[in-house]
Parts: C-alpha cells; structure tokens; sequence
C-alpha cells in the first residue's frame, strides 16, 4: 500500500486505487501523482484493505479492480456504496467475456463508470497508453462530481417547467393510448434499468425499446442480465423483425435502433448511420422514429444518464402528441438527460426511479388489467448473434 497522503488540502482531486497486481497499483499511481491536479490518496491491493482506508484516505473517486482476493470488486463495491453512497467508483477489468459480465453486474449493481485494462500493464506502450487516455477525463470528471455531492447544500427540488403542450395531441383532455414504451438512458442507466424492467409485469400489452449507451458486447450482457431478473423476455436486438407485446427490445452497442412499419406491425430495425450526441446507439434516433411511427401512442422514459442525448427525441414525440416521464434528480446518478428534458418542458412527470414503473403501468392501462399468465415466447429473431 502507498503512504496515504494527509486530506487536509482539498486542492487536488483524490484518487484511491484499489487492484491486487503491485505494477498495475505502481504504474497508475505514477500516472496520477504527475498530474497538477490529481493526488494519489493511497493504493489498496484487495477489498477489505480498501474498506479498512477509505475513511482515513478520504478519496474523492475510487477505481475498483473486478477480480481480487479477499473481497472482489462486486462484493467491495456494494459496502462501498451502502457505507459512502455519494463517492464515485470507477471500475477496472479486463475486456474479457468474463470481465465485461463482471462489469456489466458491478454498474448494475451502482457503479458510476467503468474503464477497460489490457491483458498487461507493464508500463509505457500502447495498451498502458490507452488506459490513461480514458481514466484521466474519468477521474478529473468524477471526482469533481464528487466534491459537488459532498458541498452542495440540500435544497428543495427545482420544479421543472410546466410540460409543453400540442394543439390536438399532448394537450387533449384524453391521451391516446400507449403503443409502446421508449427508454432512454446511460450513466447510471444499468443501475436504474435493473430497478426499472424487472418492476414491469408479464403480460405487457405493449412492447419496451431501449437504448442504453453502451458499447457492444456490454450491451448483450446487460439484456441477458435483465432478462434473468424480469419477468419479460429482454434482448439485445440481433437484425430485422416484429416487435411483440410484453418484450423488452435493447439496443446493440454500435448500432442504432429504429422502428418502422405500420402500428399494426411493427418492426425493429438496425441502422449503421453515425452518431448522434457522440453516441451510438443515440436515444434521439429511436425517438424520432418512434414518434414518426406511433405518434400520440409513444411514451417516453428518460433516465439517469450525462448529456442530453434524448431532449430532441422528447421533443419529437411530444410534438407528434406522445408523453415523456424522465427520472427525477435525487434518484439519478447525473441529472443530464432527464434535466434537459425537465428543463425544456417536454416532461409529464418527474419521479424518483421507483416510481416510474407504476407510473407506466397507469398510462398503458395496465395496471388492473395485466394478464396473471405465462410470458409470452421469445421472438426467435432476437436471440443472440
């Protein structure tokens, strides 16, 4: 373990690195002691040691290995944030199938970020130099974050503006009838999709579209970690194909999700245009084809996630006479998407994440009148590549 440095000087941002190998701890922890800005707090080299330090370090952004002895990064992670809800962890793992599940379950589980190490950390070279090129932004932006949640003074909840309304569309007395359901998210978002699709019911009577950003690989991981804590069927979307009632549709990392067709039948399709927000899936593009095929009949979520990728999809389906929720402040990881949604007046609601479910059930109508029978069969398109 490192010397932990006195936290007495708030100047520089706090680093804790938590990881069993003694050159990954060296190397990273020479990266960080070069930066003005940065202060390596202390080193861990496995999860019990870190819970032990991290009152005495008092760091402001913690990156967490995924495999350890003792305590691994999951079991490290969870009294992490039972114990100091508000400090950010960054995970670290291989891009294995395994440590993308790992991670996959670590950020359900309620870790901010995630960084992707190479087989080896040796030194300088070319997969050392690509870790720092991401972890430096992560730990400048977290740990800033950090120090934000810890001195912002507690006030009551801005009150959104008032949701916009369309002449004959949002703003009828009566709404036209949920179609189908349009989620949008990222930081934070497998956490909150983990609350979220598990709390939807079998027996659905519309189907659920998601985007969540992601790259590949992660984003088929997550669908099957749904799908074994939901009682809908949850895919990552492999190609073309009809979208049923009572499934949950993810994006694939690296592609676009659109839907078309007709309202009788529609269908999900893949589209390889650019990005949009800098994302890829973009919440934005699945919104506006969604609006443009279901109108008044789309319901948007917006949920914990930074950016605003999803506030020209919100206004796209407000427009066509559609609803938007988006999740409240206190409950989202960062009130990027859901706040510029809120702001902009396209939301109906704000509401904390366990509330959204219900909240959805009451707009599709679903909620007394739900079938109490099997899930309906998984669509055969959608199975894994």
């Amino acid at each position: 373990m490192a010397p932990a440095v006195p936290a007495a000087t708030p100047v520089g941002l706090r680093v804790m690195l938590v990881d069993d190998s003694a050159v990954v701890r060296r190397a990273l922890g020479d990266v960080v002691r070069r930066q003005p800005d940065l202060v390596l707090a202390g080193t861990a080299s496995n999860g019990e040691e870190a819970l032990g330090l991290v009152d005495e370090l008092e760091p402001d952004v913690v990156v967490l290995d995924v495999e350890m002895p003792v305590l691994d990064g999951i079991g490290t992670l969870k009294r992490l944030k039972q114990d100091h809800p508000k400090l950010p962890v960054i995970m670290f793992s291989t891009l294995t199938e395994r440590g993308a599940a790992a991670t996959v379950d670590a950020l359900a589980a309620g870790a901010d970020d995630y960084l992707t190490k190479p087989t080896a950390i040796a030194g300088p070279g070319l997969g050392f130099e690509a870790v720092v090129e991401k972890m430096l932004p992560l730990l400048r932006m977290w740990g800033s974050i950090s120090r934000q949640r810890r001195h912002r003074v507690v006030q009551p909840p801005a009150q959104p503006r008032p949701p916009r309304r369309t002449e004959g569309g949002a703003g009828r007395s009566r709404a036209q009838a949920v179609a189908a359901v349009i989620v949008g998210s990222s930081t934070g978002g497998p956490n909150a999709l983990s609350v979220l699709v598990p709390a939807l019911p079998a027996g659905l009577r519309v189907p659920v579209l998601v985007v969540q950003h992601m790259p590949p690989t992660f984003t088929k991981l997550l669908a099957d970690r749904l799908d074994r804590s939901s009682s809908l069927t949850v895919r990552e979307v492999a190609g073309p194909g009809p979208l049923e009632p009572g499934c949950v549709y993810l994006a694939p990392g690296g592609m676009h999700l659109v839907v078309k067709g007709t309202v009788a039948a529609p269908r999900a399709e893949l589209d390889d245009g650019p990005p949009e927000n800098s994302c890829k899936p973009a919440v934005d593009v699945l919104m506006r084809s969604a609006a443009a095929l279901w109108a008044g009949g789309a319901l948007g979520v917006v949920l914990t996630g930074m950016g605003q990728d999803g506030l020209a999809g919100s206004d796209a389906i407000v427009s066509a006479g559609g609803r938007v929720v988006v999740q409240d402040e206190a409950t989202s990881v960062v009130w990027g998407m859901p706040g510029a949604v809120a702001r902009a007046g396209l939301a109906d609601e704000v509401l904390p994440l366990a509330e959204i479910a219900a909240n959805v059930l009451r707009r599709v109508g679903a909620a007394n009148e739900v079938e109490q029978s099997a899930p309906p069969p998984r669509p055969a398109w959608a199975v894994a590549r």
